[in-house]
């Protein structure tokens, strides 16, 4: 059945009018003829009809001419034209002028109901597909990005500035700060929102696979290269490309991005031909550019391409007032998800929420409060919830130091976990994640630090 859809049904043979209103309501549909254009024109208005079946010629108005007309009220609606005389040249003038489709007199019951139902289809996608695109813009609208924190303030004026302006953006910050939720509503909030938001970890893939995922390569390019294959750069065309983990950039990759950024044009693997597409660069780093420019693992140039606009996003440790808007958000969020009806966090657990250091940040915030809200079967969560999943090494130097907001065990062995695992940090940040190198200055046996690695969770990938 049709799920009582309406169709508009015009033709000056009152005979076929009534013949296709019936084949129409025998197959579920809403259907409704008239014989005069002009009063069907006047009885049309889109909320009233799901589509339109006109003739082409008429003696009162041409089948062209209403399809103008409906066209200048709904640029949706489908319309299909009717016509015993059926030319090419008057098909293409039909269908540049906005008709879904056009059937040939005579016609089977079954063509008319096929090509109705298909039109119908058609309709429905561009409804979601509207749908879905109002739900995308309306999910990164500036508004969503919760906080009211001064630092945040400053952070969302200049995304408001600079999402008008087609320019290269580089968003740093700690991981889990919402780099890549920042470059989103920079795309959303541009002219470029009409095409794809596209993104790359640039330290997930190997350089061969990197260079092929952001350029495409022709088949036989390589071992493996089985077909052509379309890169990121051109699925982004008209749109937005977010390069995440930037500072991973293999030297190679970083010379043929730089001749995109400079050129606006790009040679696929394997070919010689360049290809040239219309992408905005956004990008996205935890690390020190500056730093790694100075040692020669990064470019110089393609840096300053790359920062032209610098957005620095602070850690949750230093916007804590944002925590209590936060905590409120994504509680909500997963009520709706679940169907849960947790209100909170109880008062003796509000503090160590409030004074936690939140090493992981806003990730690691909605992570913790989604396992809090799995494990608690009270209205409120509990600090003995709350404990489960916060590590002490998250604690300011003042809780450490008188105790507050710790549990009652915190001990010597307690206090060298914690030592222990920020000098692992310290030393892995310091190498860029390579192990190797970070074991000799700990002055630690390589097995050993690979496995005090695993137990405080470090992944290295996270200081390269």
């Amino acid at each position: 059945m049709s799920g009582e859809k309406r169709i508009l049904l015009i033709d000056n043979e009152e005979g076929l009018c009534r013949l296709m209103e019936q084949i129409l309501l025998d197959n579920g549909y809403i259907a409704r003829a008239y014989t005069s254009p002009q009063k069907a024109l006047y009885d049309f208005s889109p909320d009233a009809w799901d589509a339109v079946i006109t003739d082409i010629k008429m003696p009162e108005m041409s089948g062209l001419e209403l399809l103008k007309k409906v066209r200048g009220i709904s640029r949706d609606i489908p319309v299909i034209m009717i016509t015993a005389y059926a030319t090419v040249e008057m098909s293409i003038q039909a269908l540049r002028m906005g008709a879904y489709d056009m059937l040939t007199k005579p016609f089977e019951p079954e063509e008319l109901v096929y090509r109705v139902k298909n039109a119908l289809n058609q309709s429905r996608l561009i409804e979601e597909n509207r749908e879905l695109r109002h739900e995308l813009e309306s999910k990164f609208r500036f508004e969503n990005i919760i906080g009211a924190s001064p630092g945040l303030e400053k952070v969302l004026e200049k995304v408001e500035k600079v999402a008008v302006r087609d320019t290269s953006v580089l968003v740093t910050g700690e991981s889990g700060t919402g780099k890549e939720l920042v470059a989103q509503a920079i795309h959303y909030n541009s002219p470029r929102r009409g095409g794809k938001f596209v993104a790359i970890n640039c330290g997930a893939l190997t350089e061969t696979l990197l260079e092929s995922e952001l350029f495409g390569h022709r088949k036989g390019a390589f071992t493996g290269a089985a077909a052509n294959r379309l890169g990121l750069l051109e699925a982004a065309d008209g749109g937005t490309l977010f390069l995440d983990e930037v500072g991973n950039l293999p030297m190679s990759v970083q010379k043929t991005l730089l001749r995109f950024i400079q050129e606006k044009e790009f040679i696929r693997v394997g070919e010689t031909a360049p290809t040239r597409v219309d992408v905005r660069i956004i990008s996205a780093t935890n690390a020190d550019l500056k730093e790694r420019v100075r040692q020669g693992t990064f470019r110089d140039d393609l840096y300053y391409r790359l920062d032209v606009v610098n957005i620095h996003l602070l850690p949750l440790r230093e916007r804590r007032s944002d925590i209590p808007q936060l905590t409120a958000h994504f509680i909500n969020q997963q009520n709706k998800r679940f169907g849960t009806r947790i209100r909170g966090f109880s008062k003796d657990a509000i503090p160590l929420l409030n004074n936690f250091g939140w090493p992981g940040n806003v990730r690691q915030l909605k992570n913790v409060i989604e396992a809090c809200m799995t494990m608690e079967s009270e209205e409120y969560i509990s600090t003995g919830t709350l404990r489960q999943f916060i590590e002490p090494e998250g604690l300011t130097v003042q809780e450490k130091s008188t105790g507050k907001a710790v549990s009652d065990n915190f001990s010597f062995d307690l206090e060298l976990e914690i030592f222990e695992r920020g000098l692992l940090k310290k030393v892995l940040k310091k190498n860029y994640g390579n192990i190797d190198a970070a074991a000799k200055e700990a002055e630690m046996n390589i097995a050993t630090m690979y496995r005090k690695i695993k137990k405080y969770g470090l992944l290295k990938n996270e200081y390269r």
